[in-house]
């Protein structure tokens, strides 16, 4: 059997790759422009956020083909395989709370537009899904063996540290430490879901985007948005997901046997 020279890159060396991809991902205008090569936003609104998510689901792309087991397919690779419709819509379904929590705490956001819905709760959550889900999960559980909840957790840090980040980093203070910890465990969350329906994306993703629909949908308050009630919803929706697709896969697997 002929090695490639995707099979002689060492075990930790893929490992250090993939967390690098998926730490620096969102990052590659920034990385750029400090090399004095900046890459220029499409003129068009969210030019600037639509290309660097765009940016990061081809560096998924690229490492997971350069770093992908042999035998395994691309798509499969970064979870993009199908599994099914039934796991997404159940987890959709356990969602519902929380967009009737968001009713009751907020008031409708008038100001949302359809393509604010469909950048902020669609596209950037599925670039977020491939990078930090496909890449820095699925791939992780094809390249190494070992406990899927150790697997998952440096994806989650990094899921929270990008956003704390992005809300100041030190300068932000407790708040800026509070989302990001919060994010950091729907990161947990999404992965979760994925290795329950099979170490797919669409779990994860049915989540994802439903939670941040319904965060755009209705209009919170600094202060009730990181509230305890707020902060329970989110932490109660998640959970639920989770044990409502757990029961869907176990039913399943009762059937089949």
């Amino acid at each position: 059997m002929q090695m490639t020279a995707r099979d002689s890159i060492p075990t930790g060396m893929r490992l250090l790759l993939v967390l690098l991809g998926v730490g620096l991902g969102l990052n590659v205008r920034d990385i750029s422009a400090a090399l004095g090569a900046p890459i220029p936003a499409l003129p068009m609104p969210y030019g600037g956020s639509l290309l660097d998510n765009a940016l990061a689901v081809l560096v998924a792309l690229l490492l997971a083909t350069l770093l992908r087991p042999r035998g395994a397919g691309l798509l499969a690779s970064l979870g993009l395989q199908g599994n099914g419709m039934r796991g997404p819509l159940w987890v959709l379904l356990a969602s519902l709370p929380c967009w009737l929590g968001l009713a009751l705490l907020g008031t409708p956001n008038t100001a949302l537009t359809t393509l604010d819905a469909t950048m902020l709760a669609v596209l950037f959550p599925l670039a977020e899904e491939v990078l930090f889900r496909g890449l820095g999960f699925v791939l992780l559980v094809k390249m190494i063996r070992g406990p899927w909840p150790l697997l998952a957790l440096p994806q989650a840090l990094l899921f929270g540290m990008v956003h704390w980040l992005g809300y100041g980093g030190f300068d932000g203070g407790g708040m800026a430490l509070f989302i990001g910890a919060v994010i950091a465990f729907g990161g947990f969350i999404f992965a979760w879901l994925d290795h329950l329906d099979g170490n797919t994306l669409w779990c994860g993703l049915a989540l994802h985007v439903s939670m941040n629909l319904a965060w755009n949908v209705f209009s919170l308050d600094d202060a009730v948005a990181l509230g305890w009630q707020a902060t329970s919803l989110r932490i109660g929706t998640a959970l639920l997901a989770v044990a409502a697709l757990a029961w869907h896969v176990q039913r399943r697997r009762n059937r089949a046997l």
